[in-house]
């Protein structure tokens, strides 16, 4: 199921590459946190929905896994 997005539902591409960004910064040696935080900034989403976005990307194997 889409995330709902600041009145805008996000599509499965949308959030495979907000899923990419997260796995990225985090391999760029950025914590956990600091990832989600650049992606609420950036994104406008809520901490929540960056950890469905994360359990979903995780649960679907989704790359760069």
């Amino acid at each position: 199921m889409p995330v709902q997005a600041i009145g805008r539902l996000l599509t499965e591409p949308q959030r495979r590459d907000v899923f990419r960004l997260l796995v990225a910064a985090q391999d760029c040696d950025m914590t956990v946190a600091e990832s989600r935080q650049m992606i609420m900034e950036t994104r406008g989403l809520t901490n929540s929905q960056v950890i469905e976005i994360e359990q979903e990307g995780v649960a679907g194997r989704w790359p760069p896994l």
